[in-house]
């Protein structure tokens, strides 16, 4: 049944054509329901344009602005629902600055695209095509998998506070009174939770694009691996068509470098807002686990936390991977068969191993090494705030 209504999600058949394209089937879906991805029909895109700017106003300005709003009135909160809101609020005000670059990183995007286009060109054997498919199924499971972890943090936070008879978020609304009834209560229940189900969409479509668009490059990374441990190995070619393909390995290497600094801009915003934010929101999540949560609540913000961890973490280790990636390429390359070519190869591998010796590095702002050590160091940051409130005894006091 799941196959059936996400065909994607399943591995094609060795016949299916294989494109890196393929990789981006569901995320583009996601990218088009926010606002962020206009179709291609010059019509409609005057009218998506109108959508755009409703997603951008309510979900990216208005939600921010009605979180602040609600923050007024203190007195209407519990501790439980404060913390809540808080770390929410957190995460909407890093979110709201996400996809605002990603939805300006939008064009970036499709460029990447048109350079994995000229990368597949190279992938003429059906192990090559078959390793393309089989990362286009990873991507769009990953997607998925990302999409049901992210709903079900709205969700459960949603009911587990509705059936409490409080308001999940306690945002500010003026056209619906939550106290006048249980009707008017349901009502601006359900309109908090499509509200902010929109800011978790937009979230989701910023934090998992890095993931699915760098393994779709480090396919291709490793692709151009088995091409130079392969160098001058078949006998049967002359000396000027090893040369030729010498020269087409160091072109599909400027190619990715190409992918990666096209990339990189949109990448350093978002990750730097992630390190940011990631240690505050962890620890606030963490004191509500804590001291003021009930099992339903606590599930809630216990998946929430997960999916903090799914922001950074993964996209941390695929920046570790690549990095041993390209050391493993200059390997490669100095342990071909070169010894017996003549100069003018020798000439070029030298050169072009200088260059491959150079790892592909991302820094988040331009300030932090986009790797697992400095994603764990600016974690660490939850343990000093859980640290802080228990030394004040504020959590006593909200008790009392």
């Amino acid at each position: 049944m799941l196959y059936k209504l996400f065909p994607r999600l399943r591995l094609p058949d060795a016949s299916s054509p294989a494109r890196s394209r393929d990789s981006f089937v569901y995320i583009d879906r996601g990218m088009s329901v926010v606002g962020w991805m206009p179709p291609k029909n010059p019509c409609g895109r005057y009218i998506y344009r109108l959508w755009s700017a409703f997603t951008t106003l309510f979900i990216i300005i208005l939600l921010d602005v009605s979180l602040l709003i609600s923050y007024s009135e203190l007195s209407s909160f519990t501790a439980r629902q404060f913390l809540t809101s808080l770390q929410v609020a957190f995460n909407c005000f890093g979110c709201s600055i996400k996809a605002s670059y990603t939805f300006a990183g939008v064009r970036r995007l499709k460029l990447a695209k048109k350079i994995l286009d000229r990368l597949d060109s190279r992938c003429e054997t059906s192990e090559h095509r078959l390793q393309l498919q089989q990362t286009a199924t990873l991507c769009n499971r990953i997607y998925m998998t990302y999409c049901a972890m992210y709903l079900l943090y709205s969700s459960s936070t949603f009911l587990g506070s509705m059936f409490f008879g409080r308001l999940a978020w306690n945002l500010y609304n003026p056209l619906v009174d939550a106290e006048r009834g249980l009707f008017s209560f349901w009502l601006a229940g359900i309109l908090e939770f499509l509200w902010m189900t929109g800011a978790v969409v937009q979230d989701l479509m910023a934090d998992v694009y890095p993931i699915v668009y760098f393994l779709a490059i480090r396919t291709h990374i490793k692709m151009l691996k088995e091409r130079l441990r392969n160098l001058r190995m078949d006998t049967n070619m002359s000396e000027e068509e090893n040369y030729k393909q010498l020269i087409r390995c160091i072109e599909d290497h400027r190619l990715i470098l190409d992918y990666c600094n096209t990339l990189r801009p949109v990448v350093s915003a978002t990750i730097f807002v992630q390190f940011v934010l990631i240690g505050i929101v962890m620890g606030l999540s963490a004191i509500n686990v804590i001291f003021f949560s009930n099992f339903w609540t606590g599930l809630g913000t216990g998946i929430f936390m997960f999916d903090l961890i799914l922001q950074t973490f993964p996209f941390c280790y695929i920046c570790n991977m690549i990095y041993d990636d390209c050391y493993e390429m200059a390997n490669c390359l100095f342990h071909s068969n070169w010894l017996t070519a003549d100069r003018q190869y020798r000439t070029t591998l030298c050169f072009f191993l200088s260059n491959v010796q150079k790892p592909i590095i991302f820094t988040a702002g331009g300030i932090f090494v986009i790797s697992t050590s400095s994603n764990i160091a600016v974690a660490k940051l939850a343990f000093s705030v859980v640290t802080f409130v228990r030394q004040l005894n504020i959590a006593e006091k909200f008790y009392d």
